[in-house]
């Protein structure tokens, strides 16, 4: 009986742990919040990585994820960066999805590749464009 405490309690310090690193590694670079509706009016933020290509920032996300399906249920969204709430319009730009996988890889490095063993490589992924609505 002892033993099995053991075992059990050395696997569960495993997933702490590993769900602890993958958590720093995911929140050390830039990350922004998005702030989305859900189907009560309700606000979600969601905290994502971003990048820059073009002149617009740049999300990325799958398709069956529930912060994605909340924008594409908006014509608009809020999302706060650098401490700076601003709103957007998005557009599907999966043609650049390349580019996007590629800048995310270069800027997030060994988080983008953690991320990407145990959620996907991101070639299922979106690339949305953002561009903000001037006021």
């Amino acid at each position: 009986m002892k033993i099995l405490f053991w075992i059990s309690g050395g696997l569960l310090a495993l997933v702490v742990a590993f769900g602890a690193f993958q958590y720093a590694a995911s929140e050390r670079v830039e990350v922004v919040e998005l702030h989305t509706l859900n189907d009560e009016g309700e606000q979600v933020t969601t905290r994502l990585w971003i990048v820059d290509h073009d002149g617009h920032p740049y999300l990325r996300g799958d398709s069956g994820s529930g912060w994605f399906t909340r924008l594409r249920a908006s014509e608009s969204i809020s999302l706060t960066r650098n401490g700076e709430a601003m709103t957007y319009t998005y557009q599907l730009r999966n043609d650049s999805l390349d580019i996007i996988n590629q800048l995310m890889r270069q800027k997030y490095t060994w988080s983008d590749q953690l991320v990407s063993m145990f959620g996907g490589d991101g070639s299922q992924s979106n690339a949305i464009e953002l561009t903000p609505v001037q006021p």
